[in-house]
Protein backbone atom coordinates (compact mmCIF):
# COMPACT_ATOMS: atom_id res chain seq x y z
CA UNK A 1 0.00 0.00 0.00
CA UNK A 2 2.88 2.15 0.98
CA UNK A 3 4.50 1.88 -2.65
CA UNK A 4 1.40 2.73 -4.49
CA UNK A 5 1.11 6.14 -2.43
CA UNK A 6 4.41 6.70 -2.90
CA UNK A 7 4.56 6.04 -6.84
CA UNK A 8 1.37 7.72 -6.72
CA UNK A 9 2.92 11.54 -5.27
CA UNK A 10 5.93 10.68 -7.75
CA UNK A 11 3.95 11.25 -10.76
CA UNK A 12 2.74 14.32 -9.02
CA UNK A 13 6.29 15.38 -8.78
CA UNK A 14 7.26 14.19 -12.42
CA UNK A 15 4.39 16.68 -13.51
CA UNK A 16 4.77 19.50 -11.34
CA UNK A 17 8.68 19.37 -12.12
CA UNK A 18 8.15 18.94 -15.87
CA UNK A 19 5.32 21.98 -15.64
CA UNK A 20 7.83 24.12 -14.29
CA UNK A 21 10.42 23.54 -16.90
CA UNK A 22 7.88 24.49 -19.17
CA UNK A 23 6.91 27.26 -17.41
CA UNK A 24 10.56 28.76 -17.14
CA UNK A 25 11.36 28.25 -21.07
CA UNK A 26 7.95 30.39 -21.77
CA UNK A 27 8.93 32.82 -19.65
CA UNK A 28 12.76 33.00 -20.48
CA UNK A 29 11.53 33.71 -24.43
CA UNK A 30 9.64 36.64 -22.89
CA UNK A 31 11.18 40.12 -23.10
CA UNK A 32 14.67 38.86 -24.89
CA UNK A 33 12.79 36.27 -27.73
CA UNK A 34 10.52 39.51 -28.09
CA UNK A 35 13.80 42.16 -28.50
CA UNK A 36 15.13 39.77 -30.83
CA UNK A 37 12.75 39.12 -33.70
CA UNK A 38 12.07 43.21 -33.22
CA UNK A 39 15.97 43.79 -34.01
CA UNK A 40 16.96 40.87 -36.17
CA UNK A 41 13.40 39.99 -38.24
CA UNK A 42 11.51 43.05 -38.02
CA UNK A 43 14.34 45.35 -39.32
CA UNK A 44 15.03 43.77 -42.32
CA UNK A 45 11.38 43.38 -43.40
CA UNK A 46 11.20 47.05 -42.83
CA UNK A 47 13.55 47.55 -45.02
CA UNK A 48 12.01 45.54 -47.42
CA UNK A 49 8.87 46.75 -47.68
CA UNK A 50 9.79 50.70 -47.47
CA UNK A 51 12.30 49.25 -51.03
CA UNK A 52 8.70 48.50 -52.10
CA UNK A 53 5.98 51.10 -53.69
CA UNK A 54 3.29 51.05 -50.51
CA UNK A 55 0.56 50.44 -53.34
CA UNK A 56 2.36 46.83 -53.79
CA UNK A 57 1.96 45.74 -49.96
CA UNK A 58 -1.19 44.24 -50.54
CA UNK A 59 0.12 42.52 -53.98
CA UNK A 60 1.06 38.71 -52.34
CA UNK A 61 3.79 38.44 -55.14
CA UNK A 62 5.57 41.21 -53.93
CA UNK A 63 5.63 40.64 -50.54
CA UNK A 64 6.08 36.63 -50.39
CA UNK A 65 9.30 36.42 -50.40
CA UNK A 66 9.97 39.19 -47.65
CA UNK A 67 6.80 37.94 -45.56
CA UNK A 68 8.34 34.19 -45.78
CA UNK A 69 12.28 35.67 -44.59
CA UNK A 70 10.22 36.89 -42.00
CA UNK A 71 8.14 34.12 -40.71
CA UNK A 72 11.65 32.28 -41.09
CA UNK A 73 13.48 34.52 -38.89
CA UNK A 74 11.18 34.18 -36.07
CA UNK A 75 11.39 30.41 -36.34
CA UNK A 76 15.18 30.29 -35.94
CA UNK A 77 15.95 32.83 -33.67
CA UNK A 78 13.00 31.02 -30.89
CA UNK A 79 15.43 27.71 -32.31
CA UNK A 80 18.41 29.15 -31.01
CA UNK A 81 16.97 30.92 -27.78
CA UNK A 82 15.37 27.06 -27.24
CA UNK A 83 11.39 28.82 -27.26
CA UNK A 84 8.90 27.21 -28.93
CA UNK A 85 7.39 28.46 -32.29
CA UNK A 86 4.95 29.27 -32.70
CA UNK A 87 3.63 30.85 -29.34
CA UNK A 88 1.88 33.54 -28.16
CA UNK A 89 4.52 36.28 -28.70
CA UNK A 90 5.06 35.21 -32.02
CA UNK A 91 0.90 35.57 -32.74
CA UNK A 92 1.10 39.32 -31.15
CA UNK A 93 4.53 40.09 -33.31
CA UNK A 94 2.86 39.21 -36.45
CA UNK A 95 -1.38 40.88 -35.42
CA UNK A 96 1.00 44.17 -35.08
CA UNK A 97 3.11 43.40 -38.88
CA UNK A 98 -0.63 43.38 -39.62
CA UNK A 99 -1.80 45.95 -38.57
CA UNK A 100 0.84 48.05 -39.84
CA UNK A 101 1.39 46.90 -43.32
CA UNK A 102 -2.09 45.06 -44.14
CA UNK A 103 -4.71 46.10 -42.86
CA UNK A 104 -6.03 48.06 -46.00
CA UNK A 105 -5.80 44.70 -47.71
CA UNK A 106 -8.53 42.32 -48.81
CA UNK A 107 -8.53 38.75 -47.59
CA UNK A 108 -7.69 37.48 -51.11
CA UNK A 109 -4.82 40.34 -51.24
CA UNK A 110 -6.63 41.63 -54.35
CA UNK A 111 -8.86 45.18 -54.41
CA UNK A 112 -12.02 43.82 -54.73
CA UNK A 113 -13.53 44.64 -58.47
CA UNK A 114 -15.89 43.35 -60.76
CA UNK A 115 -15.11 41.29 -63.43
CA UNK A 116 -14.44 42.39 -66.81
CA UNK A 117 -18.28 41.97 -69.17
CA UNK A 118 -16.57 39.33 -71.18
CA UNK A 119 -16.40 36.80 -68.25
CA UNK A 120 -19.79 38.53 -66.30
CA UNK A 121 -21.75 38.34 -69.07
CA UNK A 122 -22.47 34.59 -69.52
CA UNK A 123 -23.14 34.49 -65.58
CA UNK A 124 -26.24 36.50 -66.46
CA UNK A 125 -26.82 35.59 -69.82
CA UNK A 126 -26.74 31.70 -69.54
CA UNK A 127 -29.48 31.35 -66.50
CA UNK A 128 -32.02 34.33 -68.49
CA UNK A 129 -31.69 31.85 -71.21
CA UNK A 130 -32.49 28.44 -69.50
CA UNK A 131 -35.33 30.09 -67.52
CA UNK A 132 -36.89 30.98 -70.51
CA UNK A 133 -36.28 28.10 -72.16
CA UNK A 134 -37.54 25.71 -69.31
CA UNK A 135 -40.72 28.16 -69.49
CA UNK A 136 -41.43 27.84 -73.36
CA UNK A 137 -40.82 24.09 -72.91
CA UNK A 138 -43.54 23.75 -70.08
CA UNK A 139 -45.74 25.73 -71.63
CA UNK A 140 -45.54 23.88 -74.64
CA UNK A 141 -45.74 20.86 -73.01
CA UNK A 142 -49.38 21.81 -71.28
CA UNK A 143 -50.62 22.26 -74.49
CA UNK A 144 -50.41 19.09 -75.96
CA UNK A 145 -53.26 16.83 -74.29
CA UNK A 146 -52.31 13.53 -76.42
CA UNK A 147 -50.16 11.04 -74.39
CA UNK A 148 -51.49 11.98 -71.00
CA UNK A 149 -52.94 9.36 -69.33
Amino acid sequence: MTDVRASGSTKYVVVWLVTAYFSTLSMACGGTYEYAIEEFCLAKFKLDMEALDQRHWCSWEDTVESYGELTNCTFLVALKMNCFWPNRLVDEFFVRVHQHYFHDCSLTGRQLHDPPNHILGPFIAVPILVTLLMTALVVWRSKRSEGIV
